[in-house]
Order: C-alpha cells, then sequence, then structure tokens
C-alpha cells in the first residue's frame, strides 16, 4: 500500500505535511479533494478509520462552515456529511492513509506517526520553524 495525502496545495499545513512525507524518499498519491471532491463512502471510511467524527473533522476556520449553519452543536453528523460533499473545503486536512493507519495531520508532525521510514532532519515547516532537530528531537520551547 502506498501513502496517500488529502491534499490542498493552498494550505500550508498540508504542503508541509506532503514535503514531510517526500522527505523519507516516498512518492505518495497526492488527491486534490477541492478538485476531486468527496463521496460520502469514501468520508465515513476515512473518518472511521482515523477515529474521526463529522464534527471534528469539520473545518471551522477559513470554510464556509459559520456561514452555512454548521457550527451550531445540534446540527446532525448526517447533515455534515451532506454538506461536506457539496463544499469539499469544509473537511479539515490534511487526512493522510498508510499501511501504518489514517490520521488527520494538524500539526504538521502527527505525520510522522504514519512514516515507514524517517523522515530527513533537521525537519522544517515551510515557515521556518523547527519541526524534529538533527537528532530527532521536537524543539525545547
Amino acid at each position: 500500500m502506498t501513502t496517500v495525502i488529502y491534499h490542498n496545495p493552498a494550505c500550508g499545513t498540508s504542503r508541509n505535511v506532503l514535503a514531510i512525507i517526500q522527505s523519507t524518499g516516498a512518492a505518495p498519491t497526492v488527491i486534490d479533494y477541492l478538485q476531486t471532491g468527496w463521496s460520502r463512502p469514501q468520508l465515513l471510511g476515512l473518518f472511521a478509520a482515523a477515529g474521526l467524527t463529522p464534527r471534528t473533522a469539520l473545518r471551522t476556520s477559513k470554510s464556509p462552515a459559520a456561514d452555512l449553519g454548521l457550527l451550531d452543536p445540534a446540527v446532525s453528523d448526517d447533515a455534515l456529511l451532506d454538506a461536506m460533499v457539496a463544499h469539499p473545503v469544509l473537511v479539515n486536512r490534511p487526512i493522510v492513509c498508510s499501511p501504518k493507519g489514517v490520521a488527520l495531520c494538524r500539526p504538521s508532525e502527527a505525520v510522522l506517526a504514519l512514516l515507514e521510514t524517517p523522515p530527513t532532519l533537521p525537519l522544517f515547516e515551510e515557515d521556518g520553524t523547527l519541526i524534529l532537530d538533527v537528532n530527532g528531537a521536537p524543539p525545547a520551547y
């Protein structure tokens, strides 16, 4: 099984995660979900595998979630799924599938648990923030 990333190229976190995966030498399958969209069964499968619910996978910032009334806790999972299929941007990203599991990789370093080969170190986010130093340790803050 190859690694798959459900990617939004306009998202810095998604670009960081893709770069981390590629730093291992892997060539992941990249799915631009804003272009391809989602199906209900696909979302249900990804969420189940990642231990997510439609509510926990809902992108609430920089999305139409508030305008669509989806932030109300009374909105059902079925309604959220319908909205996510209609508006793919409502799904938080990136979601990564690998032989080691499936996860919503926010923050970027969440992808490390899914990698079969360690990334090239040191590892930085796109903005230059250190993720892992040359010894594979996170920065001390």
